[in-house]
């Protein structure tokens, strides 16, 4: 299953359409990799502004209940 979702870092929004069944920082590693993505070095946390409270880089989107709509922020 896919979902859209926002990726934020140092003042910067993504749009982004990915499998929710992947690691977040391997996917967002894969769309920086492929130009998608213009921030730098992925951190390990993010704070998803749906749930409000930190997510792991290093587990899925779906283990960290990411939903479609979602907005993800880098906590640096």
């Amino acid at each position: 299953m896919f979902i859209n979702v926002t990726i934020e870092a140092s003042g910067i929004q993504h749009d982004i359409k990915i499998d929710a069944a992947q690691k977040i920082g391997a996917g967002l590693q894969v769309l920086r990799q492929s130009g998608k993505l213009t921030f730098g070095e992925s951190p390990d946390y993010f704070r998803s502004l749906l749930e409000r409270r930190p997510v792991s880089a290093y587990k899925t989107f779906s283990e960290e209940g990411v939903h479609d709509g979602d907005i993800l922020s880098a906590i640096l």
